[in-house]
């Protein structure tokens, strides 16, 4: 008897497809959205996307100051 045969094959693709769904939905509901019945974002979607550009602008600054080579010869 094979460890993979069709039975095997179609319950495993069920039980993804099943889970898949089951992790959007957590995921979308974990992700700060909208204000309910605006398109507003509410107060921690603003902070995350704040610290995210603050985050960027720091990495980025970071490896400018980097990219002056010291003098040859020390």
């Amino acid at each position: 008897m094979s460890v993979f045969n069709r039975r095997n094959a179609v319950t495993g693709w069920l039980t993804w497809m099943v889970a898949k769904r089951i992790l959007k939905r957590k995921a979308s509901q974990a992700v700060p959205g909208a204000i309910e019945g605006s398109k507003r974002p509410n107060k921690s979607a603003i902070a995350t996307a704040l610290a995210a550009i603050l985050a960027v602008l720091w990495f980025w600054r970071r490896q400018r100051s980097g990219d002056e080579l010291p003098p040859a010869g020390e």
